[in-house]
């Protein structure tokens, strides 16, 4: 379908012109023809679609760089508890009954609630994944899957079990398929669940595929000193001296780094998931953001799962981003609103492998776009839209979201999911799980 944004207000994400008022956007098969001020560059392009832009702001989707999103199952479950009995003492219980129905429709929850507001990229690491795969290549939306090298659960109090073979498999399957709108990672979940051996494999069987990890880091001062008990070393230390930092990473949290881990990350290009509402949810801390930006790490934007935010709203992650490290750092100036946006939109999207794919608005580009109303009297007058967008915009103002050239909402209306169903089927699991 070819569709033409006309008369509105566009935030490019681009670094030569982030802002285009009262333009125009031409979209051909599912990629960006033109990004302009004018129609002179049509030059024979026949929309199929126009839509109208007036007190509209067309702008990247958003990219949610971590989130486990079939924990919108365990949602509201187990709050106000420090990470370590939060995991073990609730989540890994209830999670060991779930199945990968369960998954395939908490997954499908997940989904609906990121397309309601805005975003159009998230990455995952959960279980099932095969399950995971198929409601992201149903809906329409793009996502980074990682799969985990090895198994673990309670039933065999977490002896690692080598999951190599699956997850070569799993890659082969869906790598690079939905017309490129999933790739495959490995997950390596942490440096306290995998052991010295299963990182250096996981690191070999990455670069085997040619592929990244995705992984948890720093999360807690606890893991900082477990870590250092068990190996002798911090996690970043270990998982550099293992070779993970050898191939694509993007790691989330990274909530308690030194000078010298911030270095490792740097040197070997490692991208970090900013979470701040579980971090602070969890008591984690806030991590050293400014500093990574100041050492030229590139920084992403994430909600962490639905279990421990307890949503998936980039909106809300955005505007904490931006207010928190102001007002710990005592410096109004620090992670001003165009840093920010660009953490949610085209860092983040370098971050889980989409870099010049998505996360800017021009030519050539994959056309995921959001459209906001601006009609509102929360967002009038708009003097500043950047400043907009991230201090004063909700969810709920996107109105339309366009993935892959495809339109899969419109008037907030969800055009390639059944949202009751998914609604109705989530709740009755949750029956099950919780009594």
């Amino acid at each position: 379908m070819n569709i033409l944004l006309k008369n509105i207000d566009i935030l490019t994400c681009d670094d030569s012109n982030m802002l285009i008022k009262n333009g125009f956007i031409g979209i051909q098969n599912g990629i960006i023809t033109f990004v302009s001020t004018s129609l002179e560059e049509l030059n024979g392009f026949v929309p199929d679609k126009i839509i109208e832009g007036k007190n509209r702001i067309a702008m990247p989707g958003l990219v949610n760089s971590h989130t486990h999103c079939a924990m919108t199952l365990l949602r509201n479950s187990a709050d106000d508890l420090a990470l370590e009995d939060w995991l073990f003492k609730n989540i890994f219980p209830t999670e060991a009954k779930l199945t990968k129905e369960d998954i395939y429709w908490g997954t499908l929850l997940g989904i609906a609630e990121m397309i309601k507001s805005g975003t159009t990229t998230f990455a995952d690491m959960y279980f099932h994944m095969e399950d995971v795969a198929k409601a992201v290549s149903e809906a329409g939306i793009r996502a980074n899957l990682s799969i985990s090298p090895i198994r673990f659960g309670s039933k065999d109090n977490y002896k690692l079990i080598d999951n190599s073979s699956a997850s070569i498999s799993y890659y082969n399957n869906w790598n690079n398929t939905s017309n490129g709108r999933i790739k495959v990672y490995l997950e390596v979940h942490s440096t306290y669940i995998f052991d010295e051996p299963s990182l250096k494999s996981a690191a070999a069987l990455a670069k085997q595929l040619g592929t990244g990890i995705h992984i948890h880091l720093l999360e807690t001062l606890n893991e900082r000193e477990n870590s250092i008990k068990k190996y002798g070393m911090n996690s970043a230390e270990i998982c550099d001296a293992c070779g993970i930092f050898d191939v694509p990473v993007f790691a989330a949290h990274c909530v308690h780094l030194s000078e010298t881990d911030m270095d490792i990350l740097k040197a070997k290009n490692v991208y970090v998931s900013h979470n701040p509402t579980s971090n602070l949810k969890l008591g984690s801390g806030i991590a050293p953001i400014p500093r990574f930006l100041e050492k030229g790490i590139t920084v992403g934007l994430g909600t962490d799962g639905p279990a421990s935010n307890n949503n998936l709203n980039m909106f809300e992650e955005m505007h904490l981003a931006a207010l928190i490290h102001k007002g710990m750092n005592k410096n109004p100036e620090l992670m001003n609103a165009e840093q920010t946006m660009r953490m949610a939109t085209v860092n983040g999207a370098a971050a889980i492998g989409f870099e010049n794919e998505v996360g800017v608005l021009k030519k050539g580009m994959k056309a995921d776009i959001i459209i906001l109303n601006t009609d509102k009297p929360h967002l009038s007058p708009s003097n500043n839209l950047v400043s907009a967008i991230v201090y004063a915009a909700q969810a709920s103002d996107v109105e339309t979201v366009i993935i892959d050239g495809n339109i899969v909402m419109e008037d907030r209306k969800l055009k390639t999911m059944d949202e009751e169903k998914i609604i109705f089927e989530v709740n009755a699991i949750a029956k099950r799980l919780f009594g």
